[in-house]
């Protein structure tokens, strides 16, 4: 199973719909719906596209934090989920992308 599914096909992290960043902050400290958060790892592919497979490991990014504070998921800043799935197809910056996997506490 992969650690980070990612619909955001013009970030330069994505290959194949898989995160492939060498580690991925989901932000969105105070925020209370999946639309409230983003992913502060986002390069669009446009301009830094060299970067996709930029992992330390073996294969996909396993490498997450969060600071979604109020998400059921977030532990001690660190994603309880196996997996988790960003959201933000033709995102030009990364406040238009999200954590689709977010739940309110």
């Amino acid at each position: 199973m992969q650690k980070i599914n990612c619909d955001v096909n013009n970030c330069s992290h994505n290959n194949s719909g898989v995160c492939y960043s060498n580690r991925v902050d989901i932000g969105g400290m105070s925020a209370s719906s999946e639309r409230r958060t983003c992913c502060g790892s986002f390069l669009h592919a446009a301009h830094y596209s060299d970067l996709t497979n930029n992992t330390n490991s073996n294969g996909q990014c396993d490498a997450l934090t969060c600071n979604a504070y109020n998400c059921t998921h977030n532990y001690n800043k660190l994603c309880k989920l196996d997996s988790i799935n960003v959201s933000g197809d033709g995102a030009q910056i990364y406040v238009e992308t999200k954590c689709s996997s977010f739940d309110c506490k």
